[in-house]
């Protein structure tokens, strides 16, 4: 497998493949408690571990998470890597106030409405319950940083749902991993998926925003949005929405038209956004005037990473090259491109 490598890159392999089972079992440990024990932690909980209120809630969270996860880092040298590299760093406390103040909790307000498969509603985070709020943190040596966040009180926030499963929600998950392509885009904007119209809102409010199209492909999604949310933007003049396949419009009718920036969002989460992300990748070339920009990718790119980690190792002749063809910006390139020419050259 290391033939092409000397033997100090050899090892330096070895650690890698190690820090990649290291990513692996500590988002497998947080995805098992995430979905099935998320309220597990709660106000009583922290008290007990607290009695004297001596330790930062957050130091107090820690302890009482790597126990559920059964980490013991006093124990065991792995675990305490697991503690220590991942999990101290992952956990923060999260103000409410911060989320409460953001323009679109002002402004908009959501009624609880169904139309056919598709509902509007209200949900909450209860006091000290586990979320992940933001994208994961890249280290240098390829290890990846959740970053799971909980508030000290009950914490609402509206959802979109198809058929009883959560499609897109405003709470700070969203509100922080679409915050830098807000801080970006100008001019004239195009996005891929509509939602509750979190992302179109915080565009239209921009100064430097021209016009803001949203491509939709479900017509109750527009329904809602449009009778119950559209009608209390400030700006609505500047938006504008084409109902049509998202892959459909970027491959036949975008490359006829002018946007200064795309922002793609048309997956639930990461479990099933990488071949959609993928997929729209291979447009950005039919559109070269337009910067494109995508949801949550650190997280789409790590398994993109991960995914042709085998074929990397085989191919490269040093670590080094390892190195470059893993990296973000690497990657970004080959996936838009058709083959993995752009590796092997």
């Amino acid at each position: 497998m290391y033939l092409n490598l000397s033997p100090a890159d050899a090892e330096k392999v070895k650690g890698l493949l190690e820090i990649r089972q290291q990513n692996n079992d500590i988002c497998w440990m947080l995805c098992d408690y995430l979905n099935n024990h998320p309220r597990f932690i709660t106000k009583d909980l922290m008290t007990q571990v607290n009695r004297d209120f001596t330790l930062a809630d957050e130091t107090a969270y820690f302890a009482l998470l790597t126990g559920i996860l059964d980490i013991e880092p006093e124990t065991n040298e792995r675990d305490m890597q697991l503690a220590n590299t991942y999990l101290r760093p992952a956990i923060k406390k999260l103000n409410p106030k911060t989320y409460r103040e953001n323009p679109y909790y002002r402004k908009i307000q959501i009624p609880e409405v169904k139309l056919g498969d598709w509902e509007l509603k209200y949900e909450s985070y209860q006091a000290y319950e586990a979320f992940i709020y933001n994208d994961l943190i890249l280290k240098p040596d390829f290890r990846e940083i959740p970053r799971v966040g909980f508030f000290d009180e009950e914490f609402w926030f509206p959802a979109v749902k198809q058929n009883d499963r959560e499609w897109m929600s405003i709470k700070p998950n969203e509100i922080e991993t679409m915050q830098p392509a807000l801080n970006e885009i100008k001019g004239r904007v195009i996005t891929f998926g509509l939602g509750l119209g979190y992302f179109t809102y915080m565009a239209s409010i921009k100064e430097n925003i021209q016009q803001i199209t949203v491509v939709e492909r479900d017509s109750e999604v527009i329904q809602l949005f449009e009778k119950y949310i559209l009608p209390q933007f400030q700006y609505k003049e500047k938006v504008k929405i084409i109902s049509v396949d998202a892959f459909e419009f970027a491959e036949q009718q975008m490359p006829y038209r002018k946007y200064d920036y795309a922002f793609v969002d048309l997956w639930h989460d990461e479990s099933d956004g990488l071949d959609l992300y993928l997929k729209m990748k291979k447009m950005e070339p039919l559109n070269p005037c337009t910067h494109f920009l995508y949801w949550i990718e650190d997280s789409l790119i790590s398994g993109f990473r991960w995914r042709l980690i085998d074929w990397v190792i085989r191919n490269a002749r040093s670590y080094h090259e390892i190195e470059k063809w893993l990296s973000k910006s690497f990657l970004q390139r080959l996936a838009a491109t058709k083959t993995r020419s752009a590796v092997e050259a």
